[in-house]
């Protein structure tokens, strides 16, 4: 059966997460009944990453399997068609090797966080920013990340409910600015990894709000690294403002 990569774009607000759930709705749920719209039958799709719920994505990967050969072009039309009126796209679809996943091929994953400071609530980006009505110190909150770089027992970091088998994670790149967004100034949260632990991002970005914001010191990150203990962690941010940005693989798939 020939295999297609999907390069999918989402907002996640209206979905129970990525993974399929019974009685919610799913991303992986409405692009598996997409498919059974264009071949028929019962369809199971794998992703680099099972985003939680609220949280969206500019570059998920997910694999299908197909009965027959399709245009990659085609394909992701017909996925589009069948996708409407869901705020799912398939921005591109390519033919891959037959034990190519999603997941497991991947070898890196990068993740982006918006954070909108103004006092007047979110509008036109109600939903897809984390809103706060203070200001934040972007040096002093880059100097508590630098602190995360590298490899490290990120316990303090890692949900209780996280299924990894070890909180050691290798943390590639935390860097932050603050950019002018059309609704006002933001403060952007770019994270790469090889792979991440249930909550990591939003715990980083929840604590080193904590850091703009003047309530901790930078210093204060690393002790809390060092305690590998999940109380020692800042607040956990909402998940709006957070999404899946891109999938590297050691061959370009798109």
């Amino acid at each position: 059966m020939p295999r297609y990569a999907l390069k999918v774009e989402y907002q996640g607000e209206p979905f129970a997460g990525w993974q399929r759930q019974k009685d919610l709705p799913s991303v992986q749920g409405a692009i598996e009944e997409a498919l059974s719209q264009v071949q028929p039958g019962q369809h199971t799709i794998a992703a680099a990453g099972r985003t939680d719920a609220g949280v969206h994505a500019l570059g998920q990967v997910a694999h299908c399997d197909m009965e027959r050969e399709w245009d990659p072009f085609r394909l992701s039309e017909a996925l589009n068609y069948h996708l409407k009126p869901r705020p799912v796209a398939i921005l591109q679809a390519a033919r891959v090797e037959d034990d190519w996943h999603a997941r497991f091929s991947a070898i890196e994953r990068q993740y982006l966080f918006r954070i909108l400071m103004r006092r007047a609530p979110a509008t036109h980006d109600q939903g897809q920013v984390w809103r706060i009505n203070h200001q934040l110190d972007v040096d002093a909150m880059q100097t508590g990340a630098n602190m995360l770089i590298g490899r490290h027992d990120f316990t303090t970091f890692r949900s209780s409910i996280c299924q990894a088998a070890s909180p050691v994670k290798t943390l590639d790149e935390l860097r932050i600015e603050q950019v002018q967004g059309f609704s006002g100034p933001e403060v952007h949260f770019h994270v790469r990894a090889r792979s991440f632990l249930h909550n990591q991002v939003r715990s980083f970005v929840g604590t080193l709000e904590r850091v703009g914001a003047g309530a901790w010191e930078p210093e204060d990150v690393r002790t809390a690294l060092e305690a590998m203990d999940r109380s020692a962690c800042g607040p956990v941010c909402p998940p709006q403002g957070l999404y899946l940005a891109r999938v590297g693989y050691p061959d370009p798939v798109f």
